[in-house]
This record gives C-alpha cells, structure tokens and sequence, in this order.
C-alpha cells in the first residue's frame, strides 16, 4: 500500500519527497506519509531531514505499504537505539484531505513510552485531518520539543510529564504471561537473567507488541528496555542492527523466523504457546531446582487474584535479588581493584547442584564478572 497527499493542491512529486525542516532536534523528529486515491504512498513532510536506510525503514512499519491491507491504529519499535511511534489512520469523507484515502505520522525519539507518543500522535493526526498541512503540527511538534506541552481546545492537549518512564514499564501485564505459559515463564526469566536472545512470533503484531514490551519487567532490577527490538522484519539491515546486540527481545509476525536459529537462543510462538530453546543455548539454560523454586514463586505470586502485576514484579524482583546475594561469597575484587569478578574455584567448592552451579556461572558471564 501506499501514503495520500494533504488536501488543496496535490503536492508534486518534487514537494512529495522533500524533507521539511532545517534544524536538527536531537530528542525527536516528526514525519507524515500519506496514501492518496490512486493506491500511491508519499512521503509527504518530515522534520528534521532523515536518512535514507531510516526512511525506508520507516516505510516498511508503516501499515500503509503492507500488501494484507491490514490498518494497524500504532506500532512502536526501535532501530539502532532510535525508537519509532506509527500512528495510522482512515481519512473520513468529511476531512479536507480530499484524495487522501489514510495517512501516518511517524515520531522518533530516544525513549521508551508508547503510551506518550500514542497520545502525541494521536493529537497530530487531529490536527492533520482538520486543516491538510503540516503546518499546524510543526507549530505543536515544536511546542512539546522545546516546552513539553501543547495545548489545543479542539484537538486536545499533551503534557510531557503527565507521561513517566515507569508506568511505561509496568503498562504490561506479566500476569497475563504467566497464565499463558505458566511454569515455563521461568524460561523467559532465565533467558532474561543470562542475557539470552529471545525472538517472539505471532502473525498479529498488536500481540507480539504487547507481549515483548512486558518481559524486561522479568528483570526488574535492570530497568533496561533497550534490549526490547517489538516489530523488527527479517531484513538484512534490521537483522544487522539486531545481531550487534549482545542479548535482546525480538518481535517477527513473519513465521519465517522460527526457521532462523542464528537469532535466537529461545522462540516463543506466541500463537500456538509454545516456548522452544535452541540446541546451542541448552547448556547455558539446564533447569534445575532453584529454577523450579523461582518458577513456583512466580506462578504463585501470579496466580494470586490479591496482587497486582507490580506486586507480582516486585515478588519476582526480590528472588532476583536473592540470587545475587548468592553469589556475592563467590565474588572479590579483580586485579584493578575496578569491579567485582567471580572465584569460579570457590564456587565450585560450595557444592551446589549442578544445574545451580552451572546457573550462577553463567549469570556470572551475564554480568561481565568473568576473569579475562
């Protein structure tokens, strides 16, 4: 499928594909694309300029080139550590974009928060729908860059710091997991531990975003969601982007992917439920009775009706802490005198099983407390 154009004149082709905007905004960048009457996509507006490999990325979420048809309200991913918020939308007979059939806006940004730039973007389309130029948007746009707000009786107003980083990062729902795969989420959370590739499919991508967003809440004590990759395509670029991290969360609605085990270590088919781990990542993930332990904690603290899913993080946060304190005997302080490294010999002498051992080793590499 392909953008519209804004209503008026028809922009030329020339205008079409022109970047708007002269000055660079490090936190952020905007862009508009369009399908018209005639099935055609354009690039209608962005600010600032962009490249060409983010441009066509970009083009490539965006459901108006997906040959399904299928309208996707908003996706989100990242790229590169840029992140990008897509909302699409169906132009209403009533607008003034005549021969414009659906249009997106796109925004980056450096930070996680779907829920704020869903906002953002949804006043955007508003503001499009009504008046056809980008005009108008820019005008918003740079309002919220260089004041956090943007303020509009007919079309709504957006306040940057209604939108904290935090409840972005508990707007999933890891009980929601739990009650899918149950025991086997201590998989998810062992993955997570050691710092795994995690690839997730299923062919609708609202669900594959829902699910991955939620899984860096398993390790809570990080607080890192750049390791979340939620809508990538088996594309050489995005593949090349995504194999130079080191662990990640991958979301794919193509199920080519289950056949690619080069990326990941585990697979979940989110559709059929089912969790795999490839051949050369068992070692790493043998279970064992403190995996079983964890595994029950986070099925009971699930499955109680009493709890919250931040509650639930929290339980699952404090038997991650546990484990580390675990492991601290087993630390000194390296030649440097610069971190913590771990005394493989003094571990092994604990005698733990050899499924704990073989764990707290790995977890050791996770955490770069190897000796070199």
């Amino acid at each position: 499928m392909k953008a519209p154009c804004p209503a008026g004149p028809r922009p030329s082709s020339a205008s079409a594909s022109t970047w708007a905007g002269v000055v660079s905004a490090p936190a952020a960048s905007g862009a508009a694309r369009e399908k018209d009457t005639n099935g055609e996509v354009l690039w209608v507006w962005c600010y600032p300029s962009t490249t060409a490999t983010l441009r066509n990325l970009l083009l490539r979420k965006c459901c108006l080139t997906d040959e399904s048809k299928l309208l996707h309200p908003f996706v989100f991913g990242q790229y590169r550590r840029t992140w990008f918020y897509i909302t699409t939308i169906e132009v209403p007979d009533s607008s003034v974009l005549i021969k414009v059939t659906h249009f997106s806006i796109v925004l980056t940004a450096k930070d996680f928060n779907p829920e704020k730039y869903a906002a953002f973007t949804r006043i955007l389309c508003r503001m499009y729908l009504k008046h056809g130029s980008p005009v108008k948007m820019m005008e918003s746009y740079i309002a919220v860059l260089t004041k956090g707000i943007c303020q509009s009786e007919e079309n709504g107003s957006f306040l940057s710091k209604d939108f904290d980083a935090r409840k972005a990062y508990l707007a999933g729902s890891i009980k929601d997991i739990v009650s899918q795969f149950g025991m086997e989420t201590v998989i998810l959370h062992t993955a997570l531990m050691l710092k795994k590739r995690i690839v997730v499919y299923h062919p609708k991508i609202e669900a594959v975003q829902e699910f991955t967003r939620t899984l860096p809440a398993l390790v809570w004590h990080r607080q890192d969601w750049t390791i979340l990759h939620s809508y990538v395509h088996l594309h050489a670029d995005e593949l090349e982007a995504l194999q130079m991290c080191p662990g990640y969360i991958a979301g794919f609605v193509d199920l080519e992917v289950s056949n690619r085990s080069d990326l990941y270590d585990v697979f979940v088919n989110l559709a059929d439920s089912e969790i795999t781990i490839a051949p050369l990542a068992k070692e790493a993930m043998t279970m064992g009775k403190l995996h079983k332990e964890i595994g029950q904690l986070i099925v009971q603290s699930a499955e109680d009706p009493e709890k919250s899913d931040s509650q639930v993080i929290q339980d699952i946060s404090l038997k991650t802490r546990e484990i580390f304190t675990n492991l601290e005997p087993f630390s000194e302080v390296s030649g440097d005198g610069e971190k913590l490294v771990l005394n493989f010999e003094a571990l092994k002498q604990r005698r733990f099983p050899p499924a704990t051992e073989n764990f707290l080793y790995h977890l050791a590499a996770a955490e770069q407390m190897l000796k070199i």
